[in-house]
C-alpha cells in the first residue's frame, strides 16, 4: 500500500492537523469556490509525489482510450427540432484520451492519494457540501487524462458534480483551461451558454495550472474547456470524482464516448441522480 502523505505538501497544506491554519486554508479555498465555483491550491503535490505519479501515469498510458468525435456540451444526440444556434444542436470536434479508473488498482500512488480520509474530509469541507461521496463508477472515480499534441477538450459540463484535479505533467504549449463559473447552477441557462459558444460572454475565465497544482472545481454546474496543446510531450492531468448520491454512475452513452466501453452497472442505475440537467 503506497503511503499517501508522501503526495501532499503536508506543511504548506496541512490537512492532517487541524487547527488555526487549516482553519484559514478552507476559508480561503470557500471563498474561492463561492465566487468563481474553482479554487486552486499551488503545488499541493511536491516535485518528488509528481515524479511518482507521472511515472504510473506513463507506465499506463497505453491503456488510453483515443476518440475523435464530434460532441456538444451535453454529449447528447443532436436534437432537429431545436434552433440551429441552441447549445444542444452546437457540436464541437473532441480528440482527447482517458486512462479508465480500472487502471490505478488499490495501493497504487494514484487511488490511494483518491483513497486518503483526510484529502476526502478536507475536500468535503471545502465544498461545505452535507451530501459528499466518492464517485461509485468502476471506469472514473480515479482517472487521467493524458492530452497529446493537437488535442483539445471542447467545452462541455462534467456528469459528477465535483471533480478534483491534480496537473501531473504539462505539455509544451497549450492546454490553458477555460471556463464560465457556475453558469448553470440551478437551471440550464441555455441562452448564457450560447454566449460563452459564441465567444461573446464575460464570464469566462482562464487558468494555467503547473504540475504539483490541485484545482477543486465544480464541473457540473460550469462551461469549461481545455485548449489544444503543442509539442511531443503529453499533457497528464489525475482526475478524482465526487458526487452528491453514493449509487451514481455515468450514462452508457457518456462511458462510451470516453472510455470505449460500458459496463453493466452503467445500465443498471442509468438515470439514478440527484438533479435533472442534461447529461
Amino acid at each position: 500500500m503506497f503511503n499517501p502523505t508522501y503526495l501532499i505538501d503536508l506543511s504548506r497544506y496541512p490537512i492532517t492537523q487541524p487547527g488555526p491554519a487549516l482553519d484559514a486554508l478552507l476559508t480561503r479555498v470557500q471563498a474561492d469556490l463561492g465566487a468563481h465555483g474553482c479554487a486552486v491550491l499551488k503545488g499541493f503535490v511536491p516535485p518528488s509525489g509528481i515524479a511518482t505519479l507521472a511515472t504510473q501515469a506513463d507506465s499506463v498510458a497505453d491503456k488510453g482510450f483515443r476518440s475523435f468525435n464530434r460532441t456538444n456540451p451535453y454529449f447528447t444526440k443532436d436534437d432537429p427540432s431545436l434552433p440551429a444556434t441552441d447549445p444542444r444542436r452546437r457540436f464541437f470536434d473532441r480528440s482527447n484520451s482517458f486512462i479508465p479508473a480500472d487502471n490505478f488498482p488499490s495501493g497504487s500512488p494514484l487511488r490511494s492519494l483518491y483513497e486518503f480520509a483526510p484529502l476526502t474530509a478536507f475536500i468535503k469541507d471545502c465544498l461545505q457540501e452535507p451530501n459528499f461521496y466518492p464517485y461509485a463508477d468502476p471506469l472514473a472515480d480515479v482517472i487521467v487524462n493524458m492530452a497529446e499534441e493537437g488535442n483539445g477538450f471542447p467545452w462541455h459540463f462534467d456528469t459528477n458534480n465535483f471533480t478534483v484535479t491534480i496537473a501531473i505533467q504539462n505539455a509544451e504549449s497549450g492546454g490553458a483551461f477555460e471556463y464560465a463559473p457556475n453558469i448553470r447552477a440551478g437551471a440550464e441557462n441555455f441562452e448564457a451558454v450560447e454566449q460563452v459558444l459564441d465567444g461573446t460572454s464575460d464570464r469566462v475565465r482562464t487558468l494555467v495550472l503547473e504540475p504539483g497544482d490541485l484545482q477543486i472545481f465544480r464541473g457540473r454546474y460550469s462551461l469549461h474547456r481545455v485548449a489544444p496543446l503543442a509539442g511531443k510531450t503529453p499533457r497528464f492531468v489525475g482526475i478524482f470524482s465526487y458526487v452528491e448520491q453514493p449509487d451514481m454512475v455515468a450514462t452508457p452513452e457518456r462511458c462510451k464516448q470516453l472510455y470505449g466501453r460500458a459496463l453493466p452497472v452503467h445500465y443498471e442505475r442509468a438515470g439514478q441522480r440527484a438533479d435533472s440537467f442534461l447529461d
